[in-house]
């Protein structure tokens, strides 16, 4: 749906969207979707609802040739048997065998549809147990969303007050809604969603005939509308067991982890982090995007990227000190996500596409904001190393994890552009990340230097004594060491004749 065109210019990488690539494929002017096979919500329902229409009539006519090939068989072969058995009557010889027939197929028909809904009906085993799933919710998620609920309804019914029996009308319609569509929990995605968007159009038409084509009337009755329903029927219409949706978001957040590595320079983004006011832009985009999810109307699901997108477009500002273009902001966008890998992305999508007012979807900034955030999950889905001017090699380098983007300018590094891309070339976090793994492979060197001038000295020691000891050797070979008696002593024999040594005297002077 979406052409991503990537630039290949050299002063200059980017990826760009033809703007008109975002409008209905049929040329009504309203924007598209891609759930929506390019088409805008509009132009979907009637596409879907003539093809429904077609498929009915193929599947009435197909039962109906299988009907009458069953009936012309049952009748070819009961036929001879009843001939052989019973003679036939005069004026009366087809009208016994057909009206048994027709008793038979009746009764037939009556079995078989009731075996199909024994098998399809939920047994009251099954429905005891997700009763019991239910029931164990946490009490205080229970309370919260009760009463999330109950202000939610005494807002609404203020806000009708006002439209006095108009307002008890619309009321009435909604209640009566949704109680038709607590018996509808066995549907599909598709066909809850066109029995939401019909009862949207068919009270929009009548609340026009009321305010006498007042649009800005029915807009603010519409969303009242809207808030009301959606939160009554959130839990049973939000990533349904019936779809997908709970896969394609694992599947999203394992995309987008695995795209961690993934810079502002490789998408060609004109945000300089450095500045203050462009990083706390930053960091709001990044939060409103992941409030996405804790909303349950459509309305407020659409605020939430409406306001992201507003502070990525200041952001942008700020940093080129001009008015930021269409072409500025799909990639800043793409790049908020891939930062924020926002919970149930494509839950919270899908969950918009199918029950939000159409008419917000269609035009206005709204509409525009979520087309492009569309727009930005299927980049992400689909991106590739041709996507970021990347080889192969270094692609699957850096998604196995076993190397790491380089924010320096060096040859064969990514060329610095747009304003203070110098300074910040990169996610702050991942150029912290570089700079301790810098500090760490700078401190294994060193370390590997001392282990290698300590095992030197080592050695040395060893060498230095082995030396020694052997000098010592050869010292004691050349020069041996002998004791001989002095001849004085071996001499003298008279040693014991000798007089006793002098004893000092004391006198008394």
């Amino acid at each position: 749906f979406y052409s991503l065109i990537m630039s290949q210019r050299t002063e200059r990488r980017g990826i760009h969207v033809d703007q008109s690539d975002l409008l209905c494929k049929k040329g009504c002017g309203y924007y598209g979707n891609a759930a929506w096979q390019g088409l805008c919500s509009k132009c979907w329902r009637e596409e879907y609802q003539r093809v429904r229409q077609k498929q009915i009539q193929d599947d009435w006519a197909l039962a109906e040739k299988l009907q009458r090939e069953e009936e012309a068989a049952y009748a070819s072969s009961h036929g001879v048997q009843t001939q052989s058995t019973t003679p036939p009557q005069p004026g009366h010889a087809s009208l016994g065998p057909f009206s048994k027939f027709e008793e038979k197929k009746t009764n037939e028909k009556t079995r078989k549809v009731t075996t199909v809904k024994k098998f399809f009906s939920p047994s009251s085993r099954t429905a005891s147990k997700k009763e019991t799933q239910e029931g164990k919710t946490s009490p205080s998620i229970s309370r919260h969303a009760s009463f999330d609920t109950d202000q939610v309804s005494k807002d609404f019914v203020d806000f009708l007050k006002n439209l006095q029996k108009p307002g008890r009308e619309i009321h009435k319609q909604c209640r009566v809604f949704l109680v038709n569509m607590s018996s509808k929990k066995d549907l599909g995605a598709d066909e809850l969603s066109e029995c939401v968007q019909d009862f949207y159009q068919n009270l929009a038409d009548r609340l026009m005939t009321h305010f006498k084509g007042s649009s800005e009337s029915v807009e603010q009755v519409m969303d009242q509308v809207e808030k009301y329903i959606m939160t009554r029927l959130y839990k049973s219409v939000f990533c349904p067991e019936t779809t997908d949706d709970e896969r394609k978001d694992l599947a999203t957040q394992n995309r987008i982890r695995a795209l961690h590595w993934v810079t502002i320079q490789m998408l060609c983004v004109s945000m300089d982090e450095e500045i203050p006011e462009v990083s706390e832009n930053v960091v709001k985009a990044i939060t409103d995007i992941i409030e996405m999810d804790s909303k349950r109307v459509p309305r407020d699901k659409l605020a939430c990227i409406t306001h992201c997108s507003k502070h990525i477009f200041s952001a942008i500002r700020i940093t080129k000190n001009e008015p930021a273009s269409a072409d500025d902001f799909l990639p800043a966008l793409i790049y908020i996500v891939l930062k924020a890998n926002p919970p149930r992305l494509q839950s919270n999508i899908q969950y918009i596409t199918r029950f939000c007012n159409p008419s917000r979807l269609m035009t206005g900034e709204d509409g525009y904001y979520f087309t492009n955030l569309c727009c930005a999950a299927a980049f992400i889905e689909k991106l590739d190393a041709q996507s970021l001017n990347l080889s192969p090699e270094e692609f699957e380098r850096y998604m196995s994890g076993q190397a790491s983007p380089r924010c320096s300018s060096a040859e064969g590094e990514w060329p610095h552009t747009g304003p203070g891309a110098g300074v910040a070339a990169t996610n702050p976090v991942l150029a912290q990340l570089n700079h301790n793994l810098e500090q760490l492979s700078t401190i294994s060197s060193r370390q590997e230097k001392v282990m290698e001038a300590a095992q030197s000295l080592q050695a040395d020691l060893l060498s230095w004594t082995e030396s020694v000891q052997r000098e010592v050797n050869d010292i004691l070979e050349k020069y041996p060491l002998t004791c001989t008696v002095s001849a004085i002593d071996a001499n003298n024999i008279d040693n014991d004749n000798l007089p006793p040594p002098l004893t000092p005297q004391v006198f008394a002077g």
